[in-house]
């Protein structure tokens, strides 16, 4: 079953519509930039997660201990978090 309405535009209707066009496209433009971004996020951090596991993990097979090699996952951890916050910094610069 549908439900047809009619619209009535009146005179400057057209002009209204067109408006509210431009505001959808350029909340559909944040919206996608805004999930590009978390998704650049979660990317960084999943990275960040897996490196930091594998150096504690290449630590513990090295004969460290579990304190000194949790000290070089947090190492690694941040380390990435820090590269990509500058490649960033450095990409916002260029593209602005």
């Amino acid at each position: 079953m549908f439900i047809i309405v009619r619209l009535n535009l009146g005179e400057h209707g057209l002009r209204d519509s067109r408006s509210h066009q431009k505001s959808l496209r350029l909340q559909e433009r944040t919206v996608n930039r805004l999930a590009l971004v978390l998704l650049a996020v979660a990317v960084v951090v999943l990275t960040a997660v897996i490196s930091a596991a594998t150096a504690g993990k290449l630590a513990r097979l090295a004969g460290a201990s579990y304190p000194n090699a949790l000290l070089g996952a947090a190492a690694a951890f941040v380390t990435v978090l820090t590269l990509a916050a500058a490649i960033a910094t450095a990409l916002s610069e260029l593209l602005t």
